[in-house]
């Protein structure tokens, strides 16, 4: 049967069973084309979405590839920095190997005032003063409290506790094989200062000075110690006999000017000669060349400075007092050689009594109507 076009149409099957076809009817393509908008509309999203998320990707991978090209960049510069180095004019550097690979050998010395060096990567820069350095000893506690110096008070052979005062200079030698022995004896550890910190003699002026106490002080002390315990003290200074002799001034007086300074410069001599030796002994090396000791001044303890200047004073009364029995004496004398010429000759007597009448007296009487009026007096 042929239908028409919205009508229905009726056929047989394969099995004979009649089938209609509603397919084409009105309703049927009105929802067919919902369907198909709502499809489109879906896709149009899920295309949008893909594009967000791969334009998203496509931007964090560049971020990430810039961020990445910077910190390779960065560590590259850090890498590189190191990997060169150079000297300033008082200072040589001992360099040693470094990295997860590598060993710690010493690799190369650099001499002061270098220019840029190329020292490999990772690698450890130890610098140390080249020029000419300087430790101080002092008799003063009040300056000790600080590294680089050395408070030293010591006995006498007769004992009384002086203090000293002077300064060792000295330079470290600039031999490689020298600093090489050098850093590996003593820049391979650490020191502790007077702030309990611990600090590599390369590490900065503090860390030097904090090896300088630990290492050079006592070879120094022990030098001065034995020197200063065989001197007595009235050798080193004059003023030590008033109070070892109970005040007595003439002790003080018999010394010899001058052999308190003599006494010193021997004592610096002494310390001289033995220094250097002493110093390369203790080290285990000649690091240090160039190497003086000044002994400026012997002190005294304040309470034994303080007996010192009572005596002083003391003596200055005595002095005085003497300076003015001797006057009187001098005086008395006077008089009675005066008295003798007066009694050989009474007139020479009444003229001195006449020259010893003050200007403003204007009539002298003695007695027994004598009057003596001076010329002009009205």
């Amino acid at each position: 049967m042929r239908s028409t076009r919205y009508g229905a149409r009726l056929g047989r099957g394969g099995s004979g069973t009649r089938v209609m076809d509603v397919s084409k009817t009105p309703q049927g393509d009105q929802g067919e084309g919902r369907s198909a908008g709502k499809a489109a509309q879906a896709e149009q999203r899920a295309k949008a979405a893909l594009a967000r998320r791969t334009s998203a990707v496509r931007t964090g991978r560049r971020v990430g590839g810039a961020a990445l090209v910077s910190l390779l960049a960065v560590l590259a510069i850090a890498v590189g920095s190191s990997a060169v180095t150079k000297t300033a004019g008082g200072e040589v550097a001992v360099i040693r190997n470094g990295g997860p690979l590598n060993n710690n050998r010493i690799r190369q010395i650099i001499v002061p005032a270098s220019g840029v060096t190329w020292i490999g990567f990772l690698s450890q820069k130890h610098s140390y003063p080249a020029q000419q350095r300087f430790y101080t000893i002092t008799g003063d506690t009040a300056r000790g409290e600080r590294t680089g110096v050395d408070v030293e008070n010591l006995p006498t052979a007769d004992g009384v506790e002086v203090g000293v005062e002077g300064t060792v200079y000295f330079q470290l030698n600039l031999d490689e094989a020298a600093l090489r022995s050098f850093d590996d004896k003593y820049g391979t550890r650490t020191y502790r200062g007077l702030d309990n910190a611990y600090r590599f003699a390369w590490e900065n002026e503090e860390g030097w000075s904090t090896f300088l106490d630990q290492i050079m002080r006592p070879v120094i002390s022990n030098a001065l110690r034995e020197q200063i315990g065989s001197t007595r003290c009235a050798e080193l200074q004059a003023s030590c006999a008033l109070v070892q002799n109970a005040g007595n001034v003439q002790a003080a007086l018999n010394a010899q000017p001058g052999s308190s300074n003599l006494k010193i410069a021997k004592i610096q001599d002494a310390i001289n000669a033995t220094l250097v030796q002493d110093l390369e002994q203790t080290l285990g090396g000649p690091f240090f060349v160039n190497v003086r000791f000044n002994l400026a001044k012997i002190t005294l303890p304040d309470t034994v400075q303080q007996a010192i200047n009572t005596s002083q004073a003391a003596f200055v009364a005595v002095t005085e007092a003497q300076a003015k029995v001797k006057q009187a004496e001098a005086e008395a004398a006077a008089n009675s050689a005066r008295q003798k010429g007066y009694a050989a000759c009474p007139a020479c007597a009444q003229i001195d009594m006449l020259k010893a009448i003050p200007p403003n007296v204007t009539t002298y009487a003695p007695g027994a109507g004598i009057a003596v009026t001076p010329s002009g007096a009205k």
